[in-house]
């Protein structure tokens, strides 16, 4: 079902982002992602003009991780930004080097890179590369679960569809169901 008609209106911002997972040879995973902020209008910076269309930001990351979601690896660049200084943001994405994604990623996350320590764009694509981690390594993990390793299912409660006393937890995952079996 698509969206209700809009009002009128002018479009002014358009904000691109893309995510990739990739297992790497040597075992480990790449997830990567690019953020691209543009305008339908020329504006001006206290450094730059930016045109029509010309990224106001444009930042790529990618971190390593292993199939404990250990992050082993974290890098990201600023190619544009309003300001000259912008790419400085970017250099300490390796903070996140030593972190695992699993509950609390986010908050250990902004510990390290909150504020005036990193860029606020790199942080707002760690929730998306996290998901996106989850995904590219599920099926390492599951093969693994399959094998008689005990895991506890990393998606339980983060979403409505994985609730613990929900149908799909109670089909997939019953020793961690919680609801009233269904009759």
């Amino acid at each position: 079902m698509p969206l209700s008609d809009p009002a009128p209106r002018r479009h002014l911002h358009t904000r691109d982002i893309s995510l990739q997972g990739y297992q790497r040879a040597d075992g480990l995973f790449d997830i990567e992602a690019e953020i691209t902020d543009t305008k339908t209008y020329d504006f001006n910076t206290d450094d730059r003009i930016v045109a029509t269309g010309t990224p106001l930001h444009h930042m790529r990351a990618r971190i390593t991780l292993n199939e404990d979601m250990l992050i082993t690896r974290a890098e990201a660049v600023t190619e544009a930004g309003p300001y000259s200084i912008c790419g400085g943001g970017a250099l300490t994405f390796d903070l996140l080097e030593g972190l695992t994604i699993q509950a609390g990623f986010l908050k250990a996350a902004n510990q390290r890179l909150g504020g005036a320590v990193g860029c606020t764009h790199l942080r707002e694509l760690l929730q998306q590369m996290a998901t996106v981690a989850f995904q590219t390594t599920f099926p390492v993990r599951a093969r693994r679960e399959k094998s008689g390793a005990v895991l506890a299912p990393r998606l339980l409660d983060t979403c409505y569809a994985y609730a613990a006393d929900g149908p799909v937890v109670e089909k997939r995952y019953p020793a961690y169901f919680t609801g009233t079996p269904a009759s």
